[in-house]
């Protein structure tokens, strides 16, 4: 029987090792020119905004942990890109604050008891969400900016001249 609370600790858990793999190699002039997705955003941006929806998924969790039915207000990752500077930002830095707030969120997940997992808030724009359902979005979050990131980084290789091998 599959124990889903475990399977999405351990995903959450091993992401900041998967996005820190993908980057092997990846310097600063790559990540930079690196752009894709919807947003257009360089390696570098997707990076931040890892960083900055782990924090806020985090914050969620807490208050449908902590409260009773909270209102989860939603943000502008656009606005967000722009008033956070992520175009500026440090990649390394960026990396390693998402993997401190992931793993400070990893432990407090890990702490809920079973019952837990279904206490719910209402999110503004997703209406009523639980805190199972969050670790599900926010683990499809990773995946998909991570081969998001993958596939920019191997189209600016090819641009580049560089190796296109998947």
């Amino acid at each position: 029987m599959y124990d889903t609370a475990r399977d999405l600790i351990d995903a959450l858990a091993a992401a900041p090792d998967a996005l820190e793999g993908a980057l092997v190699g990846v310097d600063d002039d790559l990540a930079r020119r690196a752009h894709g997705g919807d947003e257009g955003w360089s390696v570098v941006e997707v990076v931040c905004h890892l960083r900055d929806a782990e924090e806020r998924a985090a914050e969620r969790m807490r208050a449908i942990r902590d409260e009773t039915d909270p209102w989860l207000s939603g943000y502008d990752q656009d606005a967000w890109a722009v008033e956070r500077g992520y175009a500026g930002d440090d990649m390394r830095t960026a990396l390693a604050a998402f993997a401190r707030h992931r793993a400070a969120h990893v432990a407090e997940l890990r702490a809920l008891p079973a019952d837990a997992w279904a206490r719910a808030g209402t999110h503004e724009e997703s209406g009523r969400i639980t805190i199972e359902n969050q670790a599900i979005h926010i683990a499809t979050h990773d995946v998909q900016h991570l081969a998001q990131i993958a596939r920019a980084l191997r189209e600016a290789r090819a641009a580049a001249g560089g190796s296109s091998a998947r």
